[in-house]
C-alpha cells in the first residue's frame, strides 16, 4: 500500500492499473468496520472492474485498516471523510473519477458528490437506499458494542455482529466507536436533489440496514435504482447482480 498525507492524517490507498496498463479512474471507498481489502479486493471488485479496463484506487478511511487512527467522533464526519477522498485525487493528480462507495462509503460518496461535483464523474451507491436522508440504519449501539469488555457481552444482534466483525479485520475498536458516533450525518431531500451527477443506486432487496434504493434514487435527478436481489447488507456487497449492474452503468454514463 502507498499513504498520503490528508491534513495531517495519514490515508493508506491501492492504484491498481487495468490490464493495458490505461483506463478511467475509479475511487472506492469502503464501510464502516471494513477496508480496503476486505470490501473490494476479497469481494472481486479490484479484479472485475482492472479487467474491464479501469484504473481502480481504493483507500482505508480514516479509523481503518492502514489509515490513521482518531479517537474523536468529531473527526469522523462525513464532509472530512469525503475531503479524504478528494485530497486522494489530488495527490494522484486526477481531476474526478467515477466513485463508488458501499454502505458508510456510499454515504461518504454523496457528500462528495454534492459537495464537489466536479470531481466525480458519477457516483455509484451501493448499500444505502432512503436511508441517508431518514436517517436510519446501523443501531447507534454499534458504537457501545465497540468498547463492550467482550463481543459475548454484547446483547443486540445487529452490534455484536459488527464486534466480532471488528475483531475479525483486527481493527481498533475505540477508533471505530468514534467513528460511528461521528459519520451518522444525513442529507435533506432539497440536498440529495442537488446531487447532478450520474448516480447508480444498488441495494440488495432485503437489506433493511440501507432503507430503499428506489425511494432514494428517486429523490436523484440523474438517478437510476439497481435492485441485487435476495441480498441482505452483507451479501450484495459482491454479488454478480451488484457487478453486472455497475459495469453497465459506466459503460452508458457520459
Amino acid at each position: 500500500m502507498q499513504t498520503f498525507d490528508s491534513a495531517g492524517v495519514p490515508i493508506a490507498y491501492i492504484d491498481v492499473a487495468p490490464e493495458g496498463g490505461a483506463g478511467d479512474p475509479v475511487l472506492l471507498i469502503h464501510g464502516f468496520a471494513s477496508n480496503h481489502k476486505v470490501n473490494w479486493v476479497s469481494t472481486g471488485w479490484v479484479r472485475t472492474l482492472t479487467e474491464a479496463g479501469y484504473r481502480v484506487i481504493a483507500l482505508d478511511n480514516r479509523g481503518h485498516g492502514e489509515s490513521g487512527k482518531l479517537y474523536e467522533p468529531d473527526a469522523y464526519a462525513s464532509d472530512l471523510m469525503a475531503e479524504d477522498a478528494c485530497r486522494l485525487l489530488d495527490h494522484l493528480g486526477l481531476p474526478r473519477a467515477d466513485v463508488m462507495g458501499y454502505s458508510m462509503g456510499a454515504r461518504i460518496t454523496a457528500f462528495l458528490a454534492l459537495m464537489r461535483p466536479e470531481r466525480v464523474r458519477s457516483a455509484l451507491l451501493g448499500g444505502l437506499g432512503i436511508h441517508l436522508v431518514e436517517g436510519r440504519g446501523l443501531p447507534s449501539g454499534i458504537s457501545d458494542a465497540m468498547e463492550a469488555p467482550s463481543s459475548a457481552e454484547v446483547t443486540d444482534p445487529v452490534a455484536r455482529s459488527f464486534r466480532i466483525f471488528a475483531e475479525q479485520t483486527r481493527s481498533d475498536l475505540h477508533a471505530l466507536a468514534a467513528c460511528m458516533r461521528g459519520s451518522r450525518q444525513t442529507l435533506s431531500r432539497g440536498e440529495v436533489a442537488q446531487i447532478e451527477v450520474p448516480t447508480l443506486v444498488a441495494v440488495g432487496t432485503t437489506d433493511h440496514i440501507a432503507g430503499s434504493g428506489p425511494a432514494l434514487a428517486a429523490l436523484i435527478p440523474n438517478a437510476r435504482a439497481l435492485d441485487i436481489p435476495n441480498r441482505d447488507h452483507n451479501l450484495a456487497v459482491g454479488d454478480k447482480v451488484h457487478k453486472q449492474g455497475v459495469l453497465a452503468f459506466l459503460a452508458e454514463r457520459p
